[in-house]
This record gives structure tokens, sequence and C-alpha cells, in this order.
């Protein structure tokens, strides 16, 4: 794409968050920062950006990050217009995950020794949660809060030491979830679909919050889970053979990703005031082709029409946020911050966020000759004897009924 359309298409998202600050010097600095982070910076600190942007000393943007007045969270709602606007479609998928940011010392806001699954072991961290938007469109992080361990919230002096708001009280990864959950619907995002991976879709909590908001979802579940009594694995473990199917989850790195999948039916989802019901619950598992030990579990609400190739999808567009995560990291410094303060971390993150949403923008840009479409199989039900649930067969399994070819 010529450079002259970049230049222009960020243009207009620094005017779109210019009316958020309130003088000219800062509107500079965060202009200044936001090309920083999008350029070819190899440490996206304050003294980096501060020499990629011709400042002699990178004094002005640890003030825009720290003292000057402005609000991170109405930048984060500027964000969510644009991604609304350039990358929203019908049927958007809101996606739910923490990622960690290893920190050494005590004093940064809500850090000590937790599991991180960035490192996929327990570190010195601080942890984020996160909501990243997707459609057909393309995909970027929309929402952001830091996550503050009841080390934290339990010692008041050393929160106003590190600048956090009086009203944080201690709240759990998924209560922070429902939170920007419940932001996400809003603002103008069209949102359809929700999904996370096991640490929320276990919570019942979670789960019965998106379904009081009409949201459908398709999250991830431990194989302990009770799935209308029965654990989910032992459920799983009765599956006819025709049941599996061989379904892809979405285009990755190296192709299609391809996996056996089966899904069943459980009862119909009860509706407010005894109204027909016009949602599903589902189980679904995923099988590795090549470790068919390897099993992932699902639980999922959606619309009756909804078919096992629309869980499929959903259960795989997880993984976006994995690529969010990835290329705001790499591309645009969203783990590069040295500020210890939480009004900082919510401003860097929330700039390297919108830096993020531009460049998937781009992408989505270069890829308008559109994307292949994926295949809808039908949805064919089998009524097994005693069994709790109503197993989709694969229909290439499923002989022709007599008289039918």
């Amino acid at each position: 794409m010529p450079t002259h359309a970049w230049d222009e298409e960020l243009d207009g998202l620094l005017r779109r968050i210019g009316s958020r600050f309130t003088r000219v010097e800062p509107r500079r600095l965060v202009r200044d920062y936001i090309h920083g982070l999008l350029g070819q910076v190899g440490r996206k600190n304050g003294w980096q950006i501060a020499e990629y942007a011709g400042h002699a000393t990178p004094d002005g943007l640890q003030r825009l990050l720290s003292r000057t007045c402005w609000n991170a969270d109405d930048i984060r709602d500027d964000l969510q217009a644009y991604v609304a606007q350039r990358l929203g479609a019908e049927g958007g998928v809101l996606i739910i995950d923490d990622t960690g940011f290893v920190k050494k010392g005590l004093t940064s806001a809500g850090v000590q020794r937790q599991y991180s699954g960035t490192a996929g072991r327990t570190e010195n961290c601080q942890i984020g949660v996160f909501a990243a938007y997707a459609t057909i469109r393309g995909h970027a992080l929309v929402d952001r809060e830091l996550y503050l361990p009841k080390s934290w919230t339990d010692d008041r002096p050393r929160c106003r030491a590190a600048k956090i708001p009086e009203e944080r009280t201690f709240a759990t990864k998924g209560e922070l979830a429902r939170t920007v959950i419940t932001r996400a619907l809003a603002s103008p995002l069209p949102i359809t679909w929700v999904t996370a991976d096991a640490a929320y879709g276990q919570d019942s909590h979670f789960r019965r919050f998106l379904e009081d908001r009409g949201l459908s979802y398709v999250v991830a579940v431990p194989k302990s889970q009770p799935a209308n009594g029965p654990r989910i694995d032992h459920l799983f473990s009765q599956a006819p053979p025709q049941a599996w199917q061989r379904l892809s989850a979405g285009h990755g790195a190296k192709g299609e990703r391809y996996y056996d999948w089966a899904a069943a039916h459980l009862p119909l989802a009860d509706e407010p005031d005894g109204d027909i019901p016009t949602r599903r619950r589902w189980v679904l598992a995923r099988r590795s082709i090549a470790k068919p030990d390897d099993i992932a579990y699902y639980l999922a609400c959606t619309p009756l029409e909804a078919t096992i190739a629309d869980l499929v999808r959903i259960a795989g567009c997880r993984w976006k946020i994995e690529e969010c995560f990835q290329a705001a990291k790499n591309e645009c410094g969203l783990d590069h911050y040295e500020v210890r303060r939480y009004i900082g971390w919510m401003r860097h993150i929330t700039l390297a966020m919108l830096a993020h949403a531009f460049l998937a923008v781009m992408a989505g840009e270069e890829r308008k000759k559109g994307a292949p479409n994926g295949t809808r199989p039908s949805s064919w039900t089998s009524h097994q004897p005693r069994s709790v649930v109503s197993w989709q067969l694969d229909p290439a399994t499923v002989p022709s009924a007599p008289g039918t070819s």
C-alpha cells in the first residue's frame, strides 16, 4: 500500500484523539509517542522514542505518561470507535484473555510473584486483562485492565504511592473481564459472540453474565468441568466415532489449522419470564490429529440455528488475541514500558493498543481482496439411547435414507 495512504490514515487517527488534549504540547507529544511506537525503534522506551522523535531528552514523553492532564479511558473510547468503524462487522467476536509483563522490583503497580501464561511459570510480573475484537475484516485489542492482587489492594499506602485510584478495590480476573465486556457492549463495536480460555470459561458466573446479556459464547473449560451431570471428558469418551469431524479452526501461520471436532446439544437454555427458548447450550471437543490424547473442551451457548461449524469458527477465534499480544509487543512496544505507576501503565498500554489497531486496520486494507470462506457443513443429530446429549454426527458418515441418492 502506498506510503501516503498510511500517512493519511495515521493523521486521521491522531486527529480523532486530538480533542482529548486541551493544549498543543501534549498533542504533539502523543503524536511523537505513537510515531515512535510504530517506528523502527529497537526498544520502545522513553529514551529511544525520544531519540527517534528528535527530542534532546525523554522528559516531555515522561511527563505525557505521568503528569500531563489527559484521560487514558477517553483514548480507549476513541480506539473502540475507530475499530468499530474500520473493522466492525456483523457477527463480531469479543475475545477475553490476560497476559503477563515480567518486571523487577516491588514498586510497579500490581507487581508480585504470580503465574504468567506468557512466561509459562510463576514470575515477578504484572498481569493485564484484555479484550480483543475480531471480524473477517481484522482483529485488534480494544480494552485493558490491570489486575491488582490482594497484596496490593489490602495495602492502601502502597496503592497511593503507585497512584492507584482509591476506588480500585480487589477484583478477580473474571470480574475485570466482565467490566471490559460491559464497556464493549456500551461502545459502537457490533458484538455477537464472546470467547475465552478455561480460566474464564470454567466460571459459571461468567457464563451466566454472558447469557443474561444475550451474548452467544464458546469458552474453553478444563476436562473436569461438569456438563449436565458427568465430567465433560467422561461425556466425550462415550461419543460415537462418527461424531468426530475434521474441520479447520481457521487459517494460521502454517495454513489451515485442522483438528477433529465433536459436539453435542445440551438441553435448551432457559429464557427469562418463561419465554420460548431461542438459544441452545452445547459441549464441544477439539482433538489433535497428531496426538489423539490431546483434547480440549468447550461449553457454548448459541442461537438455535447455529451449527458445529459456527462453534469451531468461534473457538478458533481465541487464537487471534494471542496474535494481537504478539504483534502489539513486537511491533508497538506493548511490553517495553518503564513506568511504575498505575496511571503510566494505563496510558502507555492504551497508546500501544491504539498503534496496534492502526496496524490492524492497514493490514485489513491490504486484504481487501477478500478472505477465503470457511466450510459450513450441515448439522446432523443422532438421538442416542440413555444419553444426556444429542451428538452432532459427521454428515459424511451418515447413510442416506431409503429412496434418496
